[in-house]
């Protein structure tokens, strides 16, 4: 295969990493303030909207 198929699969799976960190993540830290937990989530969500967006395009 050439990296043209390779490259959108690696993103899109890096992407579904990174969501599944963000969405199970608050699970490991229940102390964690709100505000922290926020920002932490959207940082993630921030980092797999970079991948997944040119994975589709």
């Amino acid at each position: 295969m050439t990296s043209a198929y390779l490259v959108p699969i690696a993103l899109l799976v890096s992407s579904n990493i990174f969501m599944t960190i963000a969405w199970y993540g608050h699970l490991k830290y229940p102390s964690t303030s709100l505000w922290i937990a926020i920002l932490a989530s959207w940082s993630i969500a921030l980092l797999e909207y970079c991948l997944a967006v040119p994975a589709n395009r």
